[in-house]
């Protein structure tokens, strides 16, 4: 019988029967999960408030049929209560695991996306940075671990350094006058997006309201759907979410 002893990720959660829930995790040693949670919906359930969205957990796992675990017990690593009491922070988490659960890579592990994703929760649950521009800065750092990180440069097109004036996601990067496509591109949020690429993002993420930010954040929007050519449901709304967003 197959045991799993990992540290994860909640991505979201569903109903199952009458009174469980499976929750899909990320975890650090085995990629993605599907976890049966027997009983979590009641309210005496130990499991209830563990496997839920956007908790940082330690699981112990049993194989079940087919690719699913039954829980046999769950811990937090970390209580992130900070994030659970800011309804922005809670909806930037949701846009990124979101998009993690978008990946194809069940039962595959990856070590770096679960580290981008428990450094998003911590930096979501530290009060000293502003959650804005976390799903944005997220998605360039995905693209980069697989290898498609945005050209910012230059133009993607003819290698012009500049100016560069546009950005187009189809074509993974920026663009001159001659080549533009996609979106405008102002030279603020050109100057946002090297700096959350290059290694400045700690002291973005402690600014408020960065010029470019709204530009960056729908040009990540664009790149990262491009990327897995699926139309993202968290983001493309300003209005709060309630907590039971990634539960279906």
């Amino acid at each position: 019988m197959k045991e799993i002893d990992d540290d994860a990720v909640v991505l979201r959660t569903y109903k199952s029967g009458e009174a469980d829930r499976i929750a899909v995790l990320w975890t650090r040693d085995h990629g993605k999960l599907r976890v049966l949670a027997k009983g979590s919906r009641k309210t005496t359930s130990r499991l209830g408030g563990t496997l839920e969205p956007l908790a940082y957990v330690h699981v112990d796992l049993v194989k079940s049929r087919g690719d699913l675990f039954i829980a046999r017990h769950v811990q937090h690593r970390e209580r992130l209560s900070v994030l659970r009491a800011s309804y922005p922070r809670i909806n930037a988490g949701y846009a990124v695991v979101e998009v993690a659960d978008a990946i194809p890579s069940e039962n595959v592990a990856d070590e770096g996306i679960f580290d981008l994703l428990t450094r998003v929760l911590l930096t979501l649950d530290n009060e000293q940075f502003d959650p804005t521009l976390v799903p944005t800065s997220f998605y360039f750092k995905l693209l980069a671990l697989d290898g498609s990180e945005p050209v910012l440069d230059s133009c993607v097109q003819c290698g012009r350094e500049g100016p560069l004036v546009a950005f187009d996601a189809q074509v993974g990067g920026t663009l001159c006058a001659n080549c533009r496509s996609g979106r405008s591109l102002s030279p603020e949020a050109l100057t946002l997006m090297r700096r959350i690429v290059g290694g400045d993002l700690a002291h973005v993420l402690r600014e408020l309201s960065a010029p470019g930010e709204g530009e960056v954040m729908a040009i990540a929007h664009d790149a990262i759907e491009q990327h897995f050519a699926k139309r993202l449901k968290v983001g493309r709304s300003s209005a709060p979410l309630l907590p039971s967003a990634l539960e279906r």
